[in-house]
């Protein structure tokens, strides 16, 4: 069992804020042998102490199936639109043939409407996000094969 410390909740609530104020999903601060680390899920702060001296925890993935063809991951954080209008038709779907540069769905970050071109031609596979939800820099959006 890792030995208890004091925890400067003053601190812990100036990263919340500082996590507010920017629109950061998550962020990490250490010294000494102190290590906290604050993020933002569902809407709520959570935080992680844990003494540097010992190794992070790594969940084990689901297990997936390994991901063929070229996946899109998302260039930012922000929230996932597949049409250019709530009434409009999706950019695209599963099986739809595509060419690189094709919108294929829309990131809207800071009120700014950003559009995710394909990185290369193909049929798109696989769509991982479903329309007006959170993503994360990085995550997969869909596959392209």
């Amino acid at each position: 069992m890792a030995d208890k410390f004091d925890l400067d909740t003053a601190f812990v609530r100036k990263l919340a804020k500082l996590l507010e104020e920017t629109g950061l999903s998550e962020i990490e601060y250490a010294e000494g042998d102190k290590k906290i680390r604050c993020a933002v899920t569902r809407g709520a702060i959570v935080h992680h102490t844990a003494p540097s001296a010992a190794p992070a925890a790594v969940a084990a993935p689901d297990a997936k199936p390994v991901i063929k063809g070229t996946p899109v991951p998302s260039p930012m954080v922000g929230t996932v639109y597949m049409a250019p209008s709530p009434d409009a038709a999706p950019f695209i779907k599963v099986g739809d043939k595509v060419k690189q540069g094709d919108t294929l769905l829309i990131i809207e970050a800071m009120k700014v409407m950003n559009p995710i071109k394909a990185p290369a031609g193909g049929t798109v596979s696989e769509i991982l996000v479903a329309d007006a939800t959170p993503v994360e820099f990085g995550e997969t959006l869909l596959v392209i094969v």
